[in-house]
């Protein structure tokens, strides 16, 4: 088993890296589904590191904080870790802190059987093929090319089909050099930045565009669009191909799937999706006080689009509270009644969290700018990475004045409610809603059936002090009530009155 572990997590190579930077503390990321093998893998790696000298300590994480897909800066930095290695299925969104090099592994594929496919799609469709697959597989795009080129030649035939690279193996958030794979499993130096951004960016220079999304790249010609071209998706129906097919929802896409081994062309489901992540944009617009959940503390800019996130919550006339609790379930955000909506800060890949067990819906920060910003209009464009809403512009506070907005999901013409001034300058502090709670204790509602059952809070002060119970309040209507009596004492099994009469 141990050159199958060494082949198939790619331990020399891993090893090489580490050499090459220096590092004697390195953590070791695994998911869930790979941790069977965390500890043969760590072991391996620590006798071809000892070949070399030695004096690395490796430690192997597991039950990330947040994501698995995504580098567990927070976890690292437990042990005052230099560096991660990261295995499996990842995002490759930017990190914070620590350079991380990752390794993808090797699902199984067989190349004749995709090249087959391929060569099927090409002959229905007219349109050139880009062929985009999940990171497990970039392993094996070489021997996929090779393939798919004799077929062509055996059959006779010419089409256009152009292939995704993998983006980067390694990344640093402190220097703007990068190590691209070859595809050999050799490294080169490639020192664009940009490249290590995960989002749809798109470059532009006088000839082409340039595409990343999903830790995959590919450049097309400055004539030509993305619904110029058919998608070929080689992989599982997982948030990786609902990415795809969400931020190019105007494109035909295929997926072959590799452990089937068969074409899918059904992406209704997902689209399905787009139209109930519309009804939540919906939902979202008649929110007055919105939770910000911290879906990640590594992410590159994740702090920047929080405070975008609170000051556009703000101008929209709304009240905000920033919220970390780890990967958010329904038991966890059902301690938190008084948010009506909930905006998710995380990673593309797992932006879209599933909402229908939960009491309020969660939204995606591009859902909340559709929502927020008045006059904006939905195109169908959908973006799930965060960093691409991210502007140096500062919000401005929405005038009072502004007319109303219809509600789809209400049916009526409604005002936003703005929060009073001096709730609007209210520091937020880690201890926020407990400061407020305290506040509301003191303050006597006078409408509280109105706040917990039509929404009317505008802030969690109006919504704890409507549900918070203030005892008896001593005032009487009517008669005054008789005096004391002294009522029954003993325990219930048998009180003294009861005892007093079986005895008679």
């Amino acid at each position: 088993m141990e050159p199958d572990i060494r082949t198939r997590y790619e331990v020399p190579r891993t090893a090489e890296f580490l050499r090459a930077g220096g590092y004697t503390r390195v953590a070791l990321q695994f998911p869930d589904e790979m941790l069977k093998d965390a500890a043969a893998v760590a072991r391996a790696l620590r006798q071809e590191l000892a070949s070399g000298g030695g004096g690395v300590r490796v430690f192997v994480m597991a039950d990330t904080a947040y994501n698995s897909c995504c580098v567990d800066e927070v976890g690292a930095s437990h042990i005052d870790a230099q560096c991660v290695v990261h295995y499996g299925h990842a995002c490759m969104s930017p990190t914070s802190n620590l350079p991380a090099f990752f390794v993808f592994g090797k699902a199984p594929l067989d190349v004749h059987a995709c090249a087959r496919s391929m060569l099927e799609c090409s002959r229905k469709s007219n349109k050139r093929i880009l062929v985009l697959y999940g990171l497990e597989y970039a392993y094996a795009l070489v021997d996929l090319r090779r393939t798919f080129e004799e077929a062509c030649k055996s059959d006779s035939c010419n089409p256009e089909v152009q292939y995704a690279d993998v983006l980067c193996s390694v990344m640093s958030p402190s220097s703007s050099t990068t190590e691209k794979s070859d595809g050999h499993g050799d490294l080169s130096v490639n020192s664009d930045l940009a490249a290590l951004n995960n989002r749809c960016s798109i470059e532009c220079s006088s000839s082409t565009h340039k595409y990343s999304l999903g830790g995959v790249t590919w450049n097309i010609s400055v004539q030509e669009k993305m619904e110029d071209y058919l998608i070929f998706w080689i992989g599982q129906d997982n948030s990786a191909f609902a990415n795809i097919v969400l931020t190019f929802n105007q494109c035909e896409i295929v997926r072959y799937d590799a452990i089937e081994n068969q074409l899918s062309t059904d992406v209704s489901h997902l689209m399905k999706v787009l139209r109930r992540r519309y009804y939540l944009v919906e939902k979202a617009k008649d929110a007055n006080i919105v939770g910000i959940l911290v879906g990640t503390l590594g992410v590159a800019g994740y702090l920047h689009i929080i405070e975008q996130m609170k000051e556009l919550i703000k101008a929209a006339g709304k009240k905000s509270y920033t919220l970390v609790m780890g990967r958010p379930n329904s038991a966890k955000l059902a301690n938190f009644p008084e948010c009506e909506v909930f905006v998710y800060v995380s990673c593309a890949q797992t932006a879209l969290l599933d909402s229908k067990d939960f009491l309020a819906p969660v939204v995606t920060p591009f859902e909340a700018v559709l929502a927020f910003s008045r006059g904006r209009e939905w195109t169908g464009e959908y973006l799930l990475d965060f960093k691409d809403l991210i502007t140096s512009e500062k919000q401005e506070v929405a005038s009072a004045t502004e007319e109303a907005r219809f509600s789809f999901i209400k049916g009526a013409y409604m005002e936003d409610s703005h929060a009073e001034a001096e709730d609007m300058e209210q520091s937020e502090t880690s201890l926020a809603l407990a400061e407020v709670t305290e506040k509301a204790l003191s303050i006597q509602n006078q409408n509280s059936d109105a706040i917990l059952y039509q929404g009317g809070a505008i802030s969690s002060i109006d919504y704890l002090k409507a549900r918070s119970y203030r005892g008896l309040t001593g005032e009487y209507v009517g008669p005054t009530p008789d005096s004391v009596l002294v009522g029954r004492t003993g325990r219930a099994a048998g009180y003294n009155d009861e005892k007093t009469q079986s005895a008679r």
